[in-house]
């Protein structure tokens, strides 16, 4: 179900209140200096490729993937991933890492003239792939997330929201050429 409100860091430590649902990784850790927020990352995702609506993603960022349930979860053994926020193709919402801490999505990376993003970013996984396009639901659901996290972090403009791809030019191509900036751009300014 698609949200619409702005979602508000109600809890302690940066955790969204309902209707986001808590499911809690150990990939996260400290993050360094002042812990400031300065982009959002947009990432896109779907296990195995290609298919929705099943719990693999969850299970991989909670280091808890049977690689024997589908051939391509071998190639991703070990990976010790995670994101701060994955929206469904529904539009609902799953959180598994607060926002103070840093997640470990971005990998080697580089944004705003510094390396290191994970340092200074939130990531946000949409269910999804680079060939086909994402729902209405998960702009709206997206976009409600953006301006509740804007809330927060004021620094978070429009100039601030990346795809992994614009992070990682050559190693990433998520959210891929579907995903609509244009799109998501007035959803925030709604």
């Amino acid at each position: 179900m698609p949200i619409h409100e702005p979602l508000s860091l109600t809890e302690p430590g940066g955790w969204l209140g309902p209707p986001a649902r808590r499911v809690e990784s150990p990939n996260h850790d400290e993050r360094p200096g002042d812990g400031g927020i300065e982009a959002v990352i947009v990432h896109a995702i779907s296990l195995p490729p290609d298919c929705y609506g099943g719990r693999y993603v969850e299970q991989l960022f909670c280091n808890r993937l049977d690689v024997g349930a589908h051939p391509y979860f071998e190639q991703i053994a070990g990976l010790r991933v995670s994101a701060h926020f994955l929206v469904e193709r529904a539009g609902g919402i799953v959180q598994f890492v607060p926002v103070a801490r840093r997640a470990w999505h971005a990998g080697e990376s580089r944004c705003l003239g510094r390396e290191r993003v994970n340092d200074f970013s939130v990531g946000i996984e949409l269910e999804g792939c680079d060939h086909e396009s994402f729902t209405l639901a998960q702009y709206a659901t997206l976009a409600a997330l953006v301006r509740g996290l804007r809330r927060d972090y004021p620094q978070l403009g429009d100039d601030r929201l990346f795809g992994h791809s614009d992070i990682a030019p050559g190693r990433k191509t998520d959210p891929g050429p579907r995903f609509d900036w244009d799109r998501l751009r007035a959803l925030l300014r709604v």
